[in-house]
């Protein structure tokens, strides 16, 4: 099972530059104004409530965009990823910034290990964090780890139904092609390109990437302690999911072209730790 890290952080790695390079991830619009918040982040505002203060963790950071949005916000952040030259673009650019931002090379897993067991007020997980890990308990585990008492949770991801559809070249058609809940096999990808706007390519493509079911991700919180605060389902994600069967709106938010309220594309979670 370890050689799924090994796999994924080539993958990861290699598309650093690339993604810092790209449009799409707006580093100059944070250069230019100091009060830029990311799409992402920006999304939750209302939720988010008041984080001055705060000391936060964002996990599976990458190259920390949705980090500076917090610290921003007022929050004290650190930022924990696995890859190496996305941890140095991210320290590099907090630093250029003047935000005073800690970043650490580590897997999620052992993040407690390497941060500290409550020492955070806030932990923060983003869009496309959770299909890179095989087992939600463990990832719950770190949570936990991680939260003073009384700390909170706070989870935007996509939803695991619509990481289990595949658009369809047929007009209108999407099919549930991979698993909605979560198996002990990865499921495995080859596939070049990434996600954001660019021309260059890549030699690493292999992924190995797990689903998890709200259900799932619900009782492994629920039977740490964990009391869940807010839940809402979103019919929009800030990526075109289901290329020829979505539109974006003037937010960046991509849903259905047509009928959206078919399909829940992400969610927002939030938990605390039991004082």
């Amino acid at each position: 099972m370890d050689d799924y890290r090994v796999v994924n952080q080539a993958n990861w790695d290699e598309r650093v530059a690339a993604h810092a390079a790209s449009p799409d991830y707006k580093l100059a619009e944070y250069e230019r104004d100091p009060r830029y918040i990311g799409d992402v982040v920006r999304f939750d505002l209302p939720r988010l409530g008041d984080l001055a203060g705060l000391r936060g963790v964002h996990l599976q950071c990458h190259i920390g965009t949705d980090t500076i949005s917090l610290a921003r916000l007022g929050a004290r952040m650190s930022g924990l990823d696995f890859s190496g030259p996305a941890i140095a673009q991210a320290q590099s650019f907090a630093d250029r910034l003047g935000h005073e931002i800690d970043f650490h090379q580590a897997d999620v897993y052992d993040a407690a290990d390497v941060l500290g067991d409550a020492a955070y007020d806030l932990v923060f997980t983003g869009i496309g964090a959770l299909g890179w890990l095989p087992s939600i308990d463990r990832w719950a585990d770190v949570v936990v780890r991680l939260l003073k008492p009384g700390g909170r949770l706070f989870l935007r991801e996509g939803h695991p139904m619509l990481w289990a559809l595949e658009g369809s070249e047929h007009e209108g058609l999407i099919t549930v092609d991979y698993p909605y809940f979560e198996t002990e096999a990865p499921m495995v990808f080859d596939e070049g390109g990434t996600y954001v706007e660019t021309e260059a390519e890549f030699s690493h493509n292999v992924t190995h990437e797990w689903n998890h079911g709200l259900g799932e991700i619900l009782t492994a919180l629920l039977t740490r302690g964990m009391t869940v605060t807010a839940f809402e389902e979103h019919d929009s994600a800030p990526w075109n999911a289901l290329p020829g069967h979505m539109t974006r709106d003037q937010a960046g938010e991509w849903r259905l072209t047509t009928n959206p309220e078919r399909l829940p594309c992400t969610y927002t979670l939030q938990a605390t730790k039991t004082a």
